[in-house]
């Protein structure tokens, strides 16, 4: 099996994840943020404890975002 037919094989698959892996960390920047100032907004100071949990809800909710993101532009711009 050379590499070209390797590439043309898994073209979309390769291409979903490196599209994910490039959008995830400033997606889970940018809604991290949201949410801790969505937060401040309620209560003056957020706690650690909260920023933490609010990392995580940030980072579940950016990986589903940045995948089906990239499944959907993938699909429409590769076909």
């Amino acid at each position: 099996m050379n590499l070209a037919s390797f590439y043309f094989a898994f073209h979309n698959p390769i291409w979903i994840i490196v599209l994910s892996a490039a959008l995830f960390f400033p997606v889970r920047k940018l809604i991290w943020v949201l949410y801790v100032r969505k937060k401040q907004k309620s209560q003056k100071e957020v706690s650690d404890d909260e920023k933490r949990f609010l990392k995580k809800r940030a980072t579940f909710t950016s990986a589903l975002l940045c995948i089906v993101f990239s499944y959907l532009y993938v699909t429409q711009v590769f076909n």
